[in-house]
């Protein structure tokens, strides 16, 4: 199973072959391949090993988010997935 991840875009270079974007998923940021997504600064996006895969509207990320918020109380340090 593949998960993906919302986040929004901070920054857009342009300057590599390329087209990448540092990306803020709560506070952890990463730079995330969007060539083939047409996206700008302030979007948010759904990345997957370290590509994006597709833009979202703000309420879909922020519902999902706020998902992800939800089961994270489920899980203590212990909790492993196999």
């Amino acid at each position: 199973m593949c998960l993906a991840i919302p986040g929004k875009i901070i920054a857009i270079d342009d300057s590599t072959p390329l087209r990448m974007a540092t990306v803020d998923f709560g506070g952890v940021y990463k730079s995330i391949c969007i060539q083939y997504v047409d996206a700008s600064t302030g979007d948010f996006i759904l990345t997957h090993a370290g590509m994006a895969i597709a833009r979202l509207d703000r309420e879909e990320a922020e519902a999902t988010l706020a998902d992800f918020d939800r089961l994270s109380h489920y899980l203590t340090p212990d909790d492993h997935v196999v």
